[in-house]
């Protein structure tokens, strides 16, 4: 079973593009359980196939923190039909890389989410045509001032691709900011390395920014670009199978914070 598990999980959903390469790379192996479903453990839920916790490929056994999470886990398993299809399991997959990598190097996944505020997306703003200027403002510039105003993150921003170094004080008040349990920042990497932007994901785990809008930031160009020239299909589709992996993400995010940070 663990063999199976790490097949359908891949090996790192931190980088959702190489979860993708890995698991297209495995053959599909046969459905060979009846029934998917969860049972309480120490510490949250297991997941279970015919009564038996999956557990990763070194041995440790999957335990979720929450059971709505648990449930939609399950559901993924619950919804393979003759193969199981690794493609469309992405909340199995991080559930794995969570207790496979990160429970034990939080700190180390948060510095490397970190990273990402040194190039982010939102820094770097097109100078022409004035359509798609005034579009990255109203979907970029909110949530630049709530860092600013709200984390004491002042950030540089900069015309075209050329690189501009940020301000050590901003990244560590913005890096200040990230959550500190395993499936939130793990979840947030996710978000981060799919949009191009750990501010986006900040946002978003902070309540500033809900999903459909974090998700039309990050593609404002792409967008501008489609309605200018068309939808290139190839594009499309991997655009799609980034949003099922940005959604689940999200899915981690919400179920696993806790009840009293969630806001109203």
């Amino acid at each position: 079973m663990r063999e199976l598990f790490d097949e359908a999980a891949g090996q790192s959903p931190l980088d959702p593009q190489e979860a993708v390469r890995r698991a297209t790379r495995v053959p599909q192996r046969k459905r060979f359980y009846k029934e998917a479903g969860i049972a309480e453990a120490e510490d949250g839920f297991a997941i279970t196939l015919d009564g038996k916790p999956i557990r990763t490929p070194s041995g440790r056994q999957v335990v979720i923190p929450s059971r709505a999470l648990a449930d939609a886990v399950a559901a993924e398993w619950a919804a393979q039909v003759e193969t199981i299809d690794p493609l469309t399991m992405p909340l199995t997959c991080i559930a794995n890389s969570v207790v496979e990598g990160v429970v034990d190097r939080v700190e180390l996944v948060s510095e490397d989410l970190a990273k990402y505020l040194q190039s982010d997306l939102l820094f770097y703003r097109a100078g022409h045509p004035e359509g798609l200027v005034a579009r990255e403002a109203a979907h970029w510039d909110p949530v630049l001032f709530w860092a600013a105003e709200s984390l004491g993150a002042h950030f540089m921003l900069s015309e075209g691709i050329m690189h501009v170094k940020q301000p050590d004080e901003a990244i560590q008040a913005a890096r200040a900011a990230l959550p500190q349990d395993a499936w939130s920042v793990a979840a947030l990497h996710v978000i981060t390395t799919l949009t191009g932007s750990a501010l986006l994901a900040l946002a978003l785990a902070h309540g500033v920014r809900d999903a459909d809008q974090v998700w039309a930031a990050a593609y404002v160009d792409e967008d501008w670009n489609a309605e200018k020239w068309g939808v290139d299909e190839e594009t499309a589709a991997r655009r799609a199978a980034r949003l099922r992996d940005f959604q689940a993400a999200v899915t981690v995010l919400v179920t696993v914070k806790p009840a009293a940070a969630r806001g109203p």
